[in-house]
């Protein structure tokens, strides 16, 4: 203990209780015990990311949470079981393997071989999870990298097919169109999550279009941003009760049909704020107004003659149509919008199932019957298409158009919208149920769940969960061509019965896509897999099942502990695995997936811009946690707002600034603690030896305060995290570390250090119970620390077995027989040393203190400088408060504010010395008063100190024949009254305390504080000199007659200070004395050299030069009375208080050379 460093490295000592964690196995061996003691399952999911890319602080913000809420789940009784997962297939892996083969076609794909194809993927989706492990481990996550699940092993892509061929029983999948977010540069359809992760501002071509109706001498005017779509034009939709207008062109006396209130789209200069509307006539004319409802059924000649049917080119109508932009005719693509589907299937112009004229390929290339633009991407063909319209005349206005729009998060394409053939599961059929579902879940914050969430489930469509790629887990389904012939396979053993095959390794597609089934309904043909895969967030919806390989295997396990206790991810994850896990748990077992959720936002740069690694606006993390520590990391994570599901501005000063106001204060507390045990146990002999019982019996009033303090810290984080607001807790150790060692430490120092009798013990046991009781509790939120603490706490325990290693690693646990704090139960409160009263009159010292310093401030006094008296006045104090600061509490307020005496005004006496003011609660009178609040402010103000207490007392007051409540409508304040100028005085802000300090510097005041600045001066010359407590030395100084003059008069103060030592002139210094220390000072404004000496025997004057000799080498600490020796041959008797005295001070006491003493 005597080698702990003044400042402790916080990140190299992590990195040595890792390699300590690792060398013992220390994770395995906590959920070892736990098992063995048949702890309580809590089930806890880890949402599975990808390893294609490095950790980032969105991933040590979620894992800190989830490692924090498990970790006390551990040491509160329960087993946890913590496997790591990691998301393998998908559009992220292909995405990479596509740009590494320069692959834009999926033809090159099929060319290349999907089992080439599917290899090189899988050779990537493991890259990192070495530096995952690497960073995880660091950041003191605990979790089972060795047991970890992947979404491409064999086990758990059959419990995918295993869950889909229970939907699919239960008759909730099944084919058909979606208009869906598609990525022409991946080749695949996005969900609307992914669609919504990447919006950029761009400019498009913005186009206004006319259709010529049939029978009628007008044209209708459509507008579009994408003129690719006009290609695929089937239809025009009007709002059926918008005002629309038949007008004449004044230019070109073409006749056409828009929306009235878009009038400005056709002619901008109507935006224009000189725009007045008697200049309409001169552009254009009305000729007819009609409602929309109007045009519904008229058939147009169409733009293009690529597609035909009876059922195309007629105008349709839809309340979807609005009019904040182009012409309120909207023109219908159904393959390339949401809206234009639904409409043209509710119309009848598409059928549900049927074809739908789609003509770009996956890639988004127009394919080879739209001959004009074959072979072009759908974003380049735009300029022939309009040059093609233009040509046929009917292109009325070309613009561009500035707007948001949505890219490929992957490859920062454009995305299109497009119709792809998907397999559906029905949500909208038990979109109910899962609202119902996450109704019986907790939300942390609880806005998510009730606002986004639920918002997003009571408008969720159904599910498209099919992809056109490769690297994925096939959907296994084994069709006829023509699809009259569908089964759904849900098992390995299932495949391996209906297609005879008897070996099943794999289940990629390489090696399922040839299997074939027999058919039963036409024998000698054969069905066949479809070709899609499942989309991805389809697999980890899954998880719950497949990561146990349910129902294969783990089925009771899996089935008495569904659904999870907790998860946690990101706020994105609304849209995203929190959903996909409602919809699954709900189809197959109608129950949330969850039960408890901690949904976290998001961490942007110091510039609130998104972290960038091209931009580099932000510090490496693995920097981060070399520099200050993981638990300094955490910790600052954990307090942000982004545990509450907002955004935080990740700042490095905020990181270190948790070093400076946690972990230095907290080590300092420790150190400060081990240096007085082992003071205490060198100066008594004794081995210090915790006894809780000292702690209970203790009637010292900051012993019961602390331990009072402790005990509500222990209730308050366990309330919190049973209710899992993790960012609560962060708060609360700040304010209790800052108690601890600002306040108790500081109340306590001479007494922790012995210098104050025998009450040390006592303290030291109180200090040693509160360090390890934090330690312990603090263990889920800064791992390292605590276990750092623990591992120099547990050494005073009884139990304590350094010679038996492995007696540390089993039940049952104990502080000091375990081997780490992770083992160990986190302490239940006592209810019997919580203690209000204590607290009450703690914050009442804390807050005369401060005041008190306040005023020495505004008065430029230093603190070593006495001040004669300290006056307090309360407003309405407990019994208990003020019998605490008079009494046991004083003690420590005059020695805080170094005054002689501190006085609690009396209440008969209050008026001498504030008073009381009333003042109107505006925010409840204003409504209640109205035009009277002028007067009754007036009134109220103007009571008297006497009036406004009698007003309070009665609860009421009566004023202008209106009755206000004194206990809720008025604000009271006291204020200082007297107007001595020896008085200086302050009060709180809620004007409940004031606080008055008698200012008055007489000679008196000043020597004391000279004195004192004389003590601060030696006290810094034995620190430099590397002296203990209970080094015992002589204090001498240079001819200094206003310090002499101050030590005359303060001899009582002085030798208590400097533990009995009384300081001397120089002159006094004994002759060979040995210098420990030399420095110089100044006092009253002079200067002095002080000189701290080893105590030395002072002799008798005339004493022979022999026997001086020999008692210069006599210990002067531990000399006898009487002392027997022989000089040259000559005997001698010598006498202490004649011959010698123990210090040069004993013998000018004794001889009465300075008349003072």
């Amino acid at each position: 203990m005597s080698n702990l460093p003044p400042a402790l490295d916080f990140a190299k000592t992590e990195e040595e209780i890792c390699a300590k964690w690792k060398k013992e196995d220390t994770f395995h061996t906590q959920n070892r015990l736990s098992k063995e003691r048949g702890d309580k399952d809590y089930t806890f999911y880890d949402g599975p990311p990808f390893a294609t890319g490095l950790p980032h602080y969105g991933h040590i913000l979620a894992g800190t949470i989830k490692d924090v809420v498990t970790r006390y789940a551990c040491q509160t009784g329960n087993h946890v079981e913590r496997r790591a997962g990691w998301d393998c297939h998908g559009l992220p892996v292909e995405y990479e393997i596509d740009q590494k083969l320069n692959i834009t076609h999926r033809d090159q794909v099929l060319a290349m071989g999907i089992d080439k194809y599917n290899d090189t993927c899988k050779g990537i989706v493991t890259r990192y999870t070495k530096e995952w492990e690497a960073t995880i481990e660091r950041l003191g996550r605990w979790i089972d990298f060795e047991n970890d699940y992947k979404t491409m092993d064999l086990g758990f892509m059959e419990s995918v097919w295993w869950v889909f061929s229970r939907l699919f029983e239960k008759g909730l999948v099944y084919q058909g169109y979606k208009v869906m977010p598609f990525s022409t540069a991946c080749g695949t359809p996005l969900s609307n999550f992914e669609a919504g992760l990447n919006y950029k501002d761009v400019k498009d071509p913005s186009v206004v279009v006319s259709f010529s109706v049939v029978g009628e001498d007008y044209k209708a005017l459509a507008w579009t941003t994408t003129p690719w779509t006009l290609v695929s034009n089937l239809a025009l939709c009007v709002h059926p009760t918008m005002e629309y207008v038949k007008i004449e062109d004044v230019k070109s006396k073409e006749k056409y049909v828009l929306a009235k209130s878009r009038l400005s789209q056709l002619y901008p200069q109507m935006n224009s704020k000189k725009w007045k509307p008697a200049k309409a006539k001169e552009i254009y004319t009305v000729l007819e107004s009609f409602e929309g409802k109007a045009l519904v059924g008229k058939k147009y000649e169409p733009l293009f003659n690529f597609f035909s049917s009876d059922n195309y080119f007629s105008i349709l109508s839809d309340t979807y149509v609005t009019d904040d932009s182009g012409t309120g005719i909207v023109h219908q693509a159904p393959a390339f919008g949401e809206d234009d589907y639904r409409v043209c299937l509710s119309h009848g112009v598409i059928q549900k199932g049927g074809d739908i004229p789609c003509p770009v390929d996956g890639n988004g290339l127009f394919m080879d019957e739209i001959e004009p633009v074959k072979g072009l991407h759908i974003k380049k063909a735009d300029p022939v298409l309009i040059e093609l319209i233009k040509g046929k005349g009917r292109l009325v206005q070309k613009d561009v158009l500035l707007h948001s729009y949505p890219y490929c998060w992957r490859s920062d394409t454009p995305l299109i919208y497009k119709a792809v053939p998907s397999w559906f599961v029905k949500v909208e059929e038990i979109r109910d149920r899962i609202v119902e579902n996450n109704n019986k879940t907790y939300w942390v914050p609880s806005t998510v769940k009730e606002g986004r969430f639920h918002n997003w489930l009571v408008d969720a469509r159904d599910w498209a969960v099919s992809r056109n790629r490769f690297w994925g887990t096939p959907i296994p389904i084994w069709a006829s061509e023509d699809m009259s012939e569908v089964v759904c396979v849900g098992s390995i053993e299932q495949l391996k019965e209906l297609s005879g095959k008897e070996e099943i390794t794999d289940l990629h597609r390489q090696f399922v896509d040839n299997i074939t089934i027999p058919s039963k309904k036409n024998p000698g043909t054969v069905l066949k897999r479809i070709d899609e895969v499942f989309d991805c967030w389809f697999e980890s919806g899954s998880m719950p099942y497949a990561q146990k390989h349910y129902p294969f295997e783990n089925k009771e396990q899996f089935e008495k502990t569904f659904p999870a206790d907790f998860i946690a991810e990101g706020l994105d994850q609304t849209r995203g695995w929190f959903y996909t896990l409602m919809v699954l748990s709900t189809a197959l077992f109608d129950k949330p997936a969850f039960q408890n959720l901690i949904c976290n936002g998001l961490v942007l740069a110091g510039d609130g811009k998104k972290m960038s690694k091209r931009l580099k606006n932000y510090p490496d993390p693995n920097l981060i946690i070399s520099k200050y520590g993981a638990d300094a990391l955490r910790m600052y994570l954990v307090n942000s707002p982004v545990v509450r599901a907002e955004s935080l501005k990740f700042q490095e000063p905020g990181v270190l600034g948790v070093v400076k106001e946690v972990f230095l204060p907290w080590y300092n507390a420790f150190r400060f603690f081990c240096q007085n045990v082992q003071r205490w146990e060198s100066i008594t002999g004794s081995q210090f030896s915790p006894n809780i019982q000292i702690v209970k019996e203790t009637t010292n009033p900051t012993d019961v305060w602390i331990s009072a303090a402790t005990q509500k810290l222990i209730q308050f984080v366990h309330e919190e995290m049973n209710a899992y607001r993790l960012y609560t807790v962060m708060p609360a150790l700040v304010e209790y570390i800052d108690q601890l060692t600002n306040w108790y430490v500081r109340l306590n120092r001479d007494r922790l250090k012995g210098t104050e009798g025998d009450d040390a013990q006592v303290g030291l046991q109180v200090l040693y119970d509160v360090l390890l009781s934090v330690s312990i509790l603090m263990a889920p939120f800064t791992p390292f620390f605590s276990e750092y603490l623990y591992q120099h706490l547990r050494k005073w325990q009884s139990s304590y077995s350094p010679d038996d290693h492995d007696v540390g690693n089993t039940n049952p646990v104990a502080p000091g027989k375990s081997n780490s704090v992770h083992y160990l139960p986190l302490p239940a409160y006592d209810t019997t040393r919580l203690n209000d009263d204590a607290v009450e009159a703690m914050n009442a010292l804390q807050t005369i203190v401060e005041c008190g310093r306040v005023i020495r401030e505004r008065r430029n006094i230093s603190l070593r400088t006495p001040v004669k008296e300290v006056y307090v006045v309360l407003d309405s104090p407990t019994e208990n408060v003020v019998k605490g600061i008079s009494g046991p509490l004083k003690h420590y307020i005059l020695s805080e504010l170094n005054a002689w005496d501190f006085i609690v005004v009396p209440k008969e006496e209050e008026d001498q010395w504030v008073k009381m003011s009333l003042a109107p609660n505006f925010t409840i009178l204003g409504r209640k008063l109205g035009k009277k609040m002028k007067d009754v402010k007036k009134t109220i103000e103007a009571l008297s100190h006497v009036e406004a207490l009698a007003a309070l007392e009665a609860g009421k007051l009566n004023i202008h024949d209106v009755e206000i409540d004194t206990k809720t409508e008025v604000i009271s304040k006291l204020s200082f009254a007297k107007t001595d100028p020896e008085y200086e005085a302050t009060n709180t802000p809620d004007g409940a305390t004031v606080v008055a300090v008698n200012c008055t510097q007489d000679e008196a005041i000043l020597s004391a504080g000279k004195c004192r600045e004389f003590v601060n001066i030696v006290q810094q010359l034995r620190k430099s000199a590397g002296l203990d407590l209970t080094d015992i030395v002589e204090v001498f100084y240079s001819h200094h007659m206003e310090l002499e003059k101050a030590i005359r008069g303060n001899v009582q103060l002085m030798t208590g200070r400097l533990k009995g030592i009384l300081p001397l002139s120089m002159e006094f210094k004994t002759e060979g004395s040995v210098v420990l220390g030399t420095g110089e000072g100044e006092i009253g404004g002079k200067s002095l050299q002080v000189v701290i000496c080893r105590r030395m025997l002072s002799t008798r004057d005339g004493l022979e030069e022999g026997v001086v000799s020999y008692l210069r080498t006599v210990d002067a600490v531990a000399v006898a009375s009487k002392l027997n020796c022989v000089i040259d041959g000559k005997k001698y008797e010598l006498n202490e208080g004649v011959d010698y005295w123990k210090s040069a001070a004993d013998k000018a006491k004794s001889t009465k050379t300075l008349d003072w003493l």
